[in-house]
């Protein structure tokens, strides 16, 4: 029998191209992180958010397999002003997202194709 249970991230965009991570259990770091850079990158060049967020679900679970996340889900928050960039910046944000998960976040794409990862103690 599999143990599960949801975790959660919040991502914060805090100013062009730097984010604060926060877990559920309040722990934070601040980093470039790999498919809210890509999407604020090409979103920002239209207009600058007025708000961005992205949260990150996942169930853990613990199984014969070992521990892991399974079902990973990344939810954007963005929020961009009124005018033409806005309008611009709104309209662009559903494709930039999907070029980050289909081509340019090399973080998803490494967890979705897999790869095997060696241990090596020197």
């Amino acid at each position: 029998m599999a143990d599960s249970t949801r975790r959660s991230i919040r991502v914060h965009r805090t100013e062009p191209g730097r984010f604060a991570i926060t877990n559920d259990r309040g722990g934070q770091i601040i980093v470039g992180s790999c498919t809210s850079i890509d999407v604020d990158i090409l979103t920002s060049r239209r207009a600058q958010p007025e708000s961005f967020d992205v949260t990150v679900d996942a169930e853990k679970i613990r199984d014969d397999e070992g521990n892991r996340l399974t079902d990973i889900a990344v939810t954007f928050r963005v929020r961009f002003p009124d005018g033409d960039g806005g309008d611009a910046a709104r309209a662009l944000l559903p494709d930039a997202a999907k070029r980050s998960h289909d081509r340019l976040c090399t973080v998803g794409r490494t967890v979705e194709v897999g790869t095997a990862i060696a241990t090596r103690i020197e």
